[in-house]
């Protein structure tokens, strides 16, 4: 933009200049010009009150040497020689002696003034003054040069001050750009100092509102959160009450464990909501603070962001979702590779991912329904596929789209989605061989560590797991 303005400022000035500075040189050279001429008619005229009175050589030559001291006024008596150097051409001179005619013109060295002047005995001298080329330009060059000197001077100062006005436009206009990226990135403390034009001015204003409204919705959003999972509590202590009346039966302890899972995530996810607002994108953690378990399993060497081995993380979730699915005689298939699969993502967005899918799957099937969970490593990624026997997903484009969905939110894929973009991935809904919906999320693995250390799972002899249904 900087270029542009002071463009079109060199562009404006130079033709303004260019319309005054040509014809103000040809105006120059015409004065010029015009005086030279002039002060030879002048002389010339100035000398003839002389003939009248004498015609003698010695007498003329003085007089004309007062008036003119460059020898170029000469006189032509009748009857005998110029009194001095003559550089007017013969026709000239003849045109003026016998017509008795004043003539003033241009000659190829200069210009020449013939001023005739009648003797007594009706006799005619003609007097001359010849004024050289370099005399009808005097000064001419020094002018333009002036002139010239000017309109630099105005066009470069017209440029310099259209670069200072658009280097305060596109300052401002790159911090107005900045802070909406920075934005963009989660960062809710940035402002922008409104500055330039009036444009530009109200467009900061406008921003810092609007950021700062975003700020507060979001502050009341997290605090409904807060306090719509802290009223869970309540039918929490009740299933407690209930485990414990059921103590001794074989479903208590299973009963127990699964409550006490629940009001641990519920206590983390009040936790999470009641801190001070700091959203990010996935991958800094689930509401933008990476929990103290993932911090620890990264260890020291990944401190600059979160790190996991996704094939812990989901089989510890499948594993809390086939109690459910004994429960409703699904059959339930863990397949986990052997490789490492380490992503740049936190523990917990893993687990939201799997919690979604499996999830979808116990909300949209019936119940028997079998479904399979995947973890399969590529040479640059991490693949998680989770698939059922459903009846599958008929659009899986609007499937994608949050709350498009019929009888859904979307929030599930949603949440899938996000994750895989925050390393680099994508997600695919196809049709699987169980013959319903085969989701498949690829998460990009992370880079080495800085340390040189390497995230390590234990090794087992199956990663193959069948979870079939419980008879009676």
């Amino acid at each position: 933009m900087r270029r542009s303005l002071a463009g079109v400022a060199l562009a404006v000035t130079s033709m303004v200049a260019l319309s005054f500075l040509i014809p103000l040189a040809a105006l120059v050279l015409s004065l010029v010009k015009e005086q030279g001429v002039n002060a030879a008619e002048q002389r010339a005229a100035a000398l003839a009150p002389v003939l009248t009175l004498t015609t003698d050589p010695n007498a003329l030559r003085e007089s004309a040497a007062s008036l003119d001291a460059s020898d170029y006024l000469v006189v032509h008596l009748p009857g005998s020689g110029p009194l001095g150097t003559s550089k007017a051409p013969a026709a000239l001179l003849e045109r003026a002696q016998e017509g008795r005619e004043s003539i003033s013109q241009e000659i190829p060295d200069g210009w020449i003034c013939l001023q005739p002047v009648v003797l007594p005995g009706d006799q005619v001298a003609v007097i001359e003054n010849f004024v050289p080329e370099a005399e009808l330009t005097r000064g001419v060059k020094e002018s333009w040069a002036v002139m010239l000197f000017l309109a630099v001077g105005l066009v470069g100062g017209s440029v310099l001050v259209a670069d200072r006005l658009g280097a305060k436009v596109v300052r401002s206009s790159k911090g107005l750009a900045q802070a909406s990226h920075a934005l963009g990135r989660g960062d809710l403390d940035t402002r922008v100092d409104p500055m330039g034009p009036k444009e530009l001015r109200d467009a900061g204003l406008a921003f810092n509102a609007m950021a700062h409204r975003m700020t507060e919705l979001l502050a009341v959003e997290r605090e409904l959160v807060a306090d719509l999972s802290h009223r869970l509590r309540t039918p929490l202590t009740a299933l407690h009450l209930a485990s414990e009346r059921m103590a001794g039966t074989p479903e208590s302890a299973r009963v127990e464990a699964a409550v006490g899972e629940l009001e641990t995530e519920l206590q983390a996810i009040i936790a999470a909501a009641r801190t001070p607002l700091a959203v990010g994108p996935m991958g800094q953690g689930l509401l933008g603070t990476e929990p103290a378990a993932a911090r620890t399993a990264a260890g020291a060497g990944a401190a600059a962001g979160p790190r996991c081995e996704a094939a812990d993380v989901v089989s510890r979730r499948t594993s809390f979702w086939t109690v459910l699915a004994e429960q409703q005689n699904r059959s339930c298939t863990l397949d986990l590779t052997q490789e490492p699969t380490t992503v740049s993502l936190s523990d917990d967005d893993i687990a939201a991912v799997v919690d979604a899918l499996i999830g979808n799957i116990f909300r949209h099937t019936a119940p028997g329904t079998p479904f399979g969970v995947q973890v399969v490593r590529t040479a640059q990624a991490v693949e998680l596929v989770v698939e059922d026997g459903g009846p599958g997903i008929p659009d899986p484009d609007r499937a994608l789209s949050r709350g498009s969905s019929t009888g859904s939110t979307g929030l599930g894929l949603d949440i899938a989605q996000r994750a895989a973009s925050a390393t680099g991935g994508s997600m695919r809904v196809a049709r699987g061989p169980l013959g319903g919906a085969r989701i498949t999320v690829t998460f990009a693995l992370a880079p080495s560590a800085p340390s040189g250390r390497r995230l390590r799972r234990p090794r087992t002899s199956s990663r193959r797991r069948p979870v079939w249904p419980r008879s009676g």
